[in-house]
């Protein structure tokens, strides 16, 4: 696995300079900076705006008493998008606007996570307490 993670560090970089020059080419050089600067902005709203999205589905799952995985993994995706808008050009602002998506989210999730088990119902006031009930005796014990 590492020997795969190393040529990937090497060649993403060199394919990002690689679209941005032939961008630049086609567009010119403002154009081209002006769309890496607008994307950047744009995924900068989404991100805050989906980030927050994220946050409150969690504590929604957290107040319904379930374990919030699906909503974490959300928010984890959220957040890898988001450090992709860090990186300018024209490929990571592509595969973080897809991290930004809620669809593409929700597809990605369902792989690789699988479906919830149902959980318990939560405790209200038509529930009695669960009593549990005994016997117990004191006893001494004398040297």
């Amino acid at each position: 696995m590492p020997y795969l993670i190393l040529p990937l560090i090497i060649a993403f970089p060199l394919l990002e300079l690689y679209v941005l020059i032939k961008a630049g080419g086609v567009l010119g050089a403002i154009p081209t900076i002006a769309l890496v600067v607008f994307s950047a902005v744009l995924g900068t709203l989404l991100l805050r705006w989906q980030g927050w999205i994220a946050l409150q589905r969690v504590r929604a799952a957290l107040a319904r008493g379930e374990l919030p995985a699906r909503e974490l993994l959300d928010g984890l995706m959220v957040l890898v998008g988001g450090v992709l808008l860090l990186i300018p050009g024209f490929i990571s602002d592509l595969l973080a606007f897809l991290c930004l998506i809620p669809a593409v989210r929700r597809l990605v999730i369902r792989v690789f996570v699988p479906a919830r088990p149902p959980s318990p119902p939560p405790a209200g006031p038509d529930r009695r307490p669960r009593i549990l009930e005994g016997e117990y005796r004191e006893e001494r014990i004398e040297d």
